[in-house]
C-alpha cells in the first residue's frame, strides 16, 4: 500500500529535524491516512477509498465527492476516482 492520497495525492516528505544546536537528523513527515468507505448518490455506489484527513475535510466543505472531483486535475486522482469521475461526468 503506498502512502499517498487517492483524492489529493498528498505523500510522503522528508526533510531535516534540526536542534538547537544545528544539527540535523533525518525526518519524514506522514499524511494522516484512513481508509474509507465514500457513498456517491449520484451513482447509486458505495467506493473504498484511501483518503488524508484533510481530503475528509474538503469533501465535507464542498458538499460531497462529486463536487470536489468536478474540480481535480485527472493527473492527480488514482485510478478508482478516475473511473468514478468518468462516470458522474459523462460529456
Amino acid at each position: 500500500m503506498s502512502r499517498k492520497c487517492d483524492l489529493l495525492g498528498t505523500g510522503v516528505t522528508t526533510g531535516n529535524n534540526v536542534s538547537h544546536s544545528n544539527r540535523k537528523t533525518k525526518k519524514i513527515w506522514r499524511p494522516n491516512l484512513q481508509k474509507k468507505n465514500i457513498s456517491i448518490p449520484e451513482l447509486g455506489k458505495t467506493i473504498c477509498v484511501t483518503i488524508s484527513q484533510k481530503a475528509m475535510r474538503t469533501i465535507d466543505k464542498k458538499g460531497g465527492i462529486a463536487a470536489v472531483l468536478r474540480h481535480m486535475p485527472d493527473e492527480q486522482l488514482s485510478l478508482t476516482l478516475r473511473r468514478v469521475k468518468k462516470q458522474l461526468f459523462v460529456k
